[in-house]
């Protein structure tokens, strides 16, 4: 039940609309001024606010002010029965998600309540998935050498530097990508993944650039491409040394003046992009042998972070076990395993070729078919 406080200096006004609020199965708090009104939101959670805009001790603009002074994200609906333009327009612009004059149309004020209840539950939705993306991508460890890399995020994420990851498959190099975006100036804005080595030659500048109508045999529509869909944000160039030379060139152009053209297309495009690489590939040895262009290669390594591979940083084997333990017995809907001091110490033995890809399946695999309590026994048993 959707919980609404409902703020008027008027008694009658406030009975009224209780009583047709609460038919509507509402819960319904009322307060006579915006001082108390405040008190309220500040001691309580609502998911919406009726205020009137012409009280005393403290009007409605005013509160409205003070809430979001505070940070709390709430939509409120003004009334008032002193409703102009000029109002509602002020009161919109303050962040108000409607404005409703005295007295009230009933239905058009039972239209916007479920509108605006509409946009909270849409705001706490986003704010839950926002928390597991971020815990998904969250990096897991407290050995030197993710120090390191952690410590380069945070110098690097606030700057539109251009970012080139380097290290091994499996070692989270899409996870510093991830904790870059997030914690840069355009973390609400959409970060963009292209996977370079997984689209065929023929299609990558599609892909990148788009298309037009036309363009080519199977072009039956226009294509907005990644570029395109990054704008204001980041796009994130996985596996970058198996990008095809001509495809590099157009990149570098894109980099150098921030306009794209589509295939097929003769209009500059102008895009406001990060561009963060990453690759498993020595690329001065890709330059060396003509499979990389040596200026491409200077565009994107303006700042180089590389990815420890789990071999380096076996310390962090039992935090990244927990995290495991706990992920995948939620995923699967099933009680958390356990996992023993010496089944632990014997995983940091291994050499993990794979990496936290790797340990990630084994501890999926130990799950499923060892013990509660995953021994040593399980281990050897089932990993090697």
């Amino acid at each position: 039940m959707s919980k609404i406080l409902l703020i008027d200096d008027e008694a009658s006004i406030r009975q009224t609309l209780k009583e047709i609020l609460e038919y509507e199965k509402y819960q319904v708090e009322e307060v006579a001024n915006g001082e108390e009104g405040l008190k309220k939101i500040e001691s309580q959670h609502f998911d919406l606010v009726l205020c009137d805009i012409k009280m005393p001790k403290m009007d409605g603009m005013e509160l409205l002010n003070a809430v979001y002074d505070k940070g709390i994200e709430i939509p409120f609906i003004m009334i008032s029965a002193h409703g102009t333009i000029d109002n509602a327009v002020e009161a919109t612009k303050k962040g108000a998600f409607d404005f409703i004059s005295k007295p009230p149309d009933l239905n058009r004020l039972l239209v916007s309540v479920r509108n605006a209840l509409d946009k909270s539950n849409l705001i706490a939705e986003t704010k839950t998935l926002r928390k597991k993306v971020s815990k998904k991508y969250e990096m897991i460890g407290s050995s030197k050498q993710l120090g390191e890399v952690k410590d380069t995020i945070l110098k690097v994420a606030p700057t539109d530097a251009r970012v080139l990851i380097i290290g091994e498959n499996g070692t989270g190099k899409e996870l510093v990508a991830r904790q870059i975006h997030e914690q840069s100036e355009r973390a609400k804005a959409p970060m963009v993944e292209v996977n370079c080595a997984a689209i065929p030659s023929e299609l990558i500048e599609s892909e990148l650039f788009g298309h037009e109508k036309g363009a080519f045999t199977s072009a039956v529509k226009q294509r907005i491409g990644k570029f395109e869909q990054a704008n204001g944000g980041t796009l994130f160039l996985d596996e970058i040394g198996d990008m095809p030379l001509a495809a590099q060139a157009k990149v570098l152009r894109a980099l150098q003046e921030n306009r794209i053209n589509r295939v097929g297309g003769d209009k500059d495009i102008k895009v406001d992009v990060r561009i963060i690489a990453a690759t498993n590939k020595n690329l001065k040895e890709a330059i060396e042998n003509n499979e990389f262009r040596e200026d491409l290669f200077h565009r994107l390594s303006v700042i180089r972070i590389n990815v420890p591979p789990l071999k380096d940083r076996k310390d962090d084997i039992p935090e990244l076990v927990e995290k495991f333990l706990s992920d995948i017995a939620e995923e699967h809907g099933s009680k958390k395993k356990s996992m023993d001091k010496e089944a632990l110490n014997q995983l940091k033995n291994y050499d993990w070729s794979g990496n936290i890809r790797e340990l990630r399946n084994v501890v999926e695999r130990l799950i499923i078919l060892g013990a509660d309590k995953i021994t040593a026994t399980d281990v050897k048993k089932y990993v090697d």
